[in-house]
């Protein structure tokens, strides 16, 4: 919207209301905002101080810490901290799930994958459809998991704009997704079955993890890239103990575990084995 835009050029945050809330981003969620997400912040926050008719950006950080509104601190945090995603990104990935991992599975016990920062769903979808397809009728479940509610709320309702479907295979279109007709024209949804296996939950990779059970595969896809070193250890730590003996860890293209664990070996870029 051009008034959003104008609006935020003609609020400016100064370096000591950037650094509040850069120590708030890193002490709840250790993400670590770099000087360069600097705009990124001023434009993503400009419009809750419009919304609350705040002159700085100071004035909102006080709102916040005052606790007047409660949910106010989880919005900020979901403005800050939220991560494009789509259908089928980074596809070598799923191609190893089909090709290697799935073929290679126990049988007998649910096979059970845990998207550990899903954001609005297109990941945890993306592996459903997968393991529909190959798995049939045999037992699997998804864990999907991601800081942010307000991608949650999108994520469990499993509506996405036609154009979001670009990636995904054509039967795979045809066979999962069903298209919006009436006020959801222009729009897909994820098929009942699909959204039913998968269990979206809020969870903050920097806490100390609730009881998820071991998984077989675990997706941690573009969000270390956020962390610094000893963060990264941390959550890292965190995620492969949740993760079976010779269970399988994904990471970004862009991402390494190099130096950050001793207790993975790499079978190919960005896809390691456990133990």
């Amino acid at each position: 919207m051009p008034g959003d835009a104008d609006h935020t050029h003609s609020r400016h945050i100064t370096d000591a209301e950037f650094l509040r809330f850069k120590t708030l981003a890193k002490s709840i969620a250790g993400i670590h905002l770099s000087d360069a997400k600097k705009a990124l912040v001023c434009g993503r926050l400009s419009r809750r101080l419009t919304h609350y008719r705040l002159n700085s950006y100071g004035d909102y950080f006080r709102l916040i810490e005052s606790g007047r509104e409660p949910n106010e601190l989880q919005t900020a945090l979901d403005l800050l901290t939220t991560n494009e995603t789509y259908f089928f990104r980074e596809p070598k990935h799923f191609d190893f799930l089909r090709q290697r991992i799935l073929p290679e599975r126990k049988p007998g016990a649910p096979f059970r994958i845990w998207s550990a920062a899903s954001s609005s769903g297109e990941e945890p979808y993306t592996l459903a459809m997968i393991l529909a397809d190959v798995l049939g009728e045999a037992p699997w479940e998804i864990v999907a998991s991601d800081l942010s509610t307000r991608v949650l709320e999108k994520a469990q309702r499993g509506i996405y704009p036609l154009e979001r479907a670009q990636n995904i295979p054509q039967q795979y279109l045809k066979t999962y997704c069903l298209k919006g007709v009436g006020a959801q024209a222009g729009n897909f949804v994820i098929d009942r079955r699909l959204r039913t296996r998968v269990r979206f939950l809020q969870i903050n990779l920097n806490h100390a993890l609730p009881g998820l059970g071991e998984f077989d595969v675990v997706f941690l896809r573009n969000v270390m890239i956020y962390f610094d070193l000893a963060t990264k250890r941390q959550v890292v730590g965190r995620i492969l103990s949740a993760l079976k003996p010779g269970g399988w860890l994904m990471v970004g293209h862009s991402e390494s575990l190099n130096g950050i664990t001793e207790d993975v070996r790499a079978a190919a870029p960005s896809i390691y084995c456990k133990g």
